[in-house]
């Protein structure tokens, strides 16, 4: 769990604008995974190799701190619970500008990530953020 790390995504009620999102593919393979390992969550390092992809393990199961940043927790339809999307503090301060949404495509992922016997891999797909949104996010 969480020793202080900051929670980026705190907003008004009437504002919507976050900052992850999940692909209908990367949501049917969540519910999949969630029948199989229980509630889940994503780590995003930003080091090279697997740490590049997010990693999907069972909630909890990643130890969190305060050099995590937790992006959003993501509504998966069908599951009960949220999974909490953490980003290395480091890797925010470099990505803070982008929408960020997770994808799954064919390919072998990194090999601690529960989807990698399903032979494909999470994927980050980006943007950069409108003045408006990173207005809305950061005031």
């Amino acid at each position: 769990m969480s020793t202080g790390a900051e929670h980026v995504t705190e907003r008004r009620a009437e504002d919507r604008t976050e900052r992850i999102a999940l692909t209908p593919a990367a949501g049917e393979l969540l519910r999949r995974l969630r029948e199989t390992h229980g509630p889940l969550m994503f780590h995003q390092s930003g080091g090279c190799c697997d740490g590049s992809s997010p990693m999907c393990y069972p909630a909890g199961e990643f130890r969190t701190g305060a050099a995590d940043v937790l992006l959003g927790r993501l509504a998966v339809p069908g599951v009960a619970e949220t999974v909490d999307f953490w980003m290395a503090a480091d890797q925010f301060a470099r990505w803070r500008h982008t929408h960020l949404t997770v994808d799954v495509v064919p390919g072998r992922g990194g090999g601690f990530s529960l989807e990698a016997p399903e032979g494909v891999r999470f994927l980050i797909r980006s943007r950069l953020l409108s003045a408006e949104e990173r207005a809305r996010l950061d005031g």
